[in-house]
C-alpha cells in the first residue's frame, strides 16, 4: 500500500508507491520498450492493459479507452487513515491513477490525431473527473500527459493519465490562494483579468478562437511555455460545455503542431489546473491547461531557490509561433530561438 506523507517546512506531500518499485528494468530505462514487441496500448493488444474503466466505441470499436493504470501510484481499495506522527501528517495512499489511450492506431503524438478526436480526448477527461469526484475521498483530479522518455513518458503510444488524490496539490493551492488575494483586492478574476490584457497586447498571444486563448505566460519557466485558457470564467474543467470541448480541440490540436515545428519532436508535459471535487464554483479562479516543454534542465540553482532560468523571453516565443504554419517548420535554425538546453 503506498503511503503520502507531509513535509511539514514546504507543505508538500509525496507518494511513497514502493510497489513502483516493481516495474521491469525496461520501463525505468531512457527509451521505449514494448513486452515481446507488443505496443500495449494498440489495438488488439488490450489483453496486455488492466480491464478498462471507460471507452468510446463505434460498433463495438474503441476511439478512446481509459484503464487503470498498471503500476499505480495510488490505488482506490482502503480507507485514508489520516494520522498523526509527531511533527508529521501522514495518511494511506488511496486515490485513482487511470490512463487515457488515445487513439486505438499506433501514433505517438495528439497531433497525428484531427481536431475532433482531440476534442473527444478532452471530453473523456471530463467524463473521469465527473465519475471520480462523486467518491468522497477524493478531493482533486489531476490531468496530465508525458510525451518522451524525458518528460517521463515509459510507453510511446500516445496517451494522457489521471491522478485522483485525497489532498489539494500545494502548487494548486498557491494557485488558488493569490488568485483568491487579487479578488479580494480589485474584485475581478486574475486570470480573466489576464485574457484580456493578453488579448489587448497581443504580444504573447499563439492563436485563438472565440472562446479560447494559447499563450505564453509572462513569466514562463521554459522556452515555449505555454498555456491554454478559457476565455469565458469556468473554475471547474469538469464544467466545460462540450461544445466548448471540441472547440478547445482545434486549439490544442493547432498549439501542439507549432510546437511539433518549433522545437522538433522535444519531450514536453501538459497539465490541467482546476478546482478542487470539493470547491464550489470559484469566482476567483479559472482552470486552465499548461504545456511545459522540457528543453531545459532543472539544476542546483532551480532547486535550491525555486528560481527558472529561461533564455527565450515569452514575446520572441510567441511571435515565432504565431508565424509557424503546419507543414512549414519555419526558421528553427535560429539561434536565439534553438535553446535546447545549457
Amino acid at each position: 500500500m503506498a503511503e503520502l506523507r507531509r513535509d511539514p517546512v514546504s507543505g508538500r506531500w509525496v507518494i511513497f508507491a514502493v510497489e513502483r518499485a516493481e516495474r521491469p528494468e525496461e520501463f525505468r530505462s531512457e527509451g521505449f520498450s514494448r513486452a515481446g514487441g507488443a505496443c500495449p496500448f494498440c489495438r488488439g493488444s488490450e489483453h496486455l492493459t488492466p480491464s478498462e474503466i471507460f471507452a468510446l466505441r463505434d460498433n463495438g470499436v474503441w476511439r478512446v479507452r481509459v484503464v487503470p493504470n498498471k503500476f499505480p501510484a495510488l490505488r482506490v481499495e482502503g480507507d485514508l487513515d489520516k494520522r498523526a506522527e509527531g511533527a508529521y501528517d501522514v495518511m494511506s495512499g488511496i486515490g485513482a491513477h487511470e490512463v487515457i489511450i488515445e487513439s486505438p492506431e499506433h501514433v505517438v503524438n495528439l497531433t497525428a490525431l484531427d481536431d475532433a478526436r482531440v476534442g473527444e480526448v478532452l471530453w473523456v477527461y471530463k467524463q473521469r473527473l465527473l465519475d471520480l469526484r462523486r467518491d468522497t475521498r477524493l478531493v482533486y483530479g489531476l490531468v496530465f500527459k508525458n510525451v518522451g522518455p524525458r518528460a517521463g513518458a515509459t510507453v510511446e503510444h500516445s496517451h494522457s493519465q489521471l491522478i485522483a488524490l485525497p489532498v489539494v496539490p500545494v502548487r494548486v493551492q498557491d494557485e488558488i490562494e493569490r488568485a483568491r488575494a487579487y479578488f479580494d483586492f480589485r474584485g475581478r478574476c486574475l486570470f480573466c483579468d489576464i485574457v484580456r490584457q493578453e488579448e489587448a497586447s497581443q504580444l504573447r498571444i499563439v492563436t485563438e478562437t472565440s472562446n479560447f486563448v494559447a499563450l505564453e505566460p509572462f513569466a514562463a519557466r521554459s522556452p515555449f511555455e505555454t498555456h491554454v485558457i478559457p476565455k469565458r470564467h469556468l473554475s471547474h474543467f469538469e464544467a466545460t460545455g462540450d461544445d466548448l470541448l471540441r472547440e478547445m480541440g482545434t486549439v490544442l490540436r493547432s498549439t501542439l503542431a507549432r510546437l511539433d515545428q518549433a522545437i522538433g519532436s522535444a519531450p514536453y508535459n501538459y497539465l490541467i489546473h482546476t478546482a478542487p471535487f470539493t470547491s464550489p464554483v470559484m469566482e476567483h479562479y479559472h482552470w486552465h491547461l499548461e504545456i511545459i516543454p522540457r528543453i531545459t534542465r532543472m539544476a542546483g540553482f532551480e532547486w535550491g531557490a525555486g528560481f527558472f532560468i529561461n533564455p527565450v523571453p515569452p514575446e520572441n516565443a510567441a511571435q515565432y509561433l504565431r508565424e509557424i504554419r503546419e507543414g512549414n517548420r519555419g526558421p528553427r535554425e535560429d539561434p536565439n530561438l534553438n535553446a535546447r538546453g545549457r
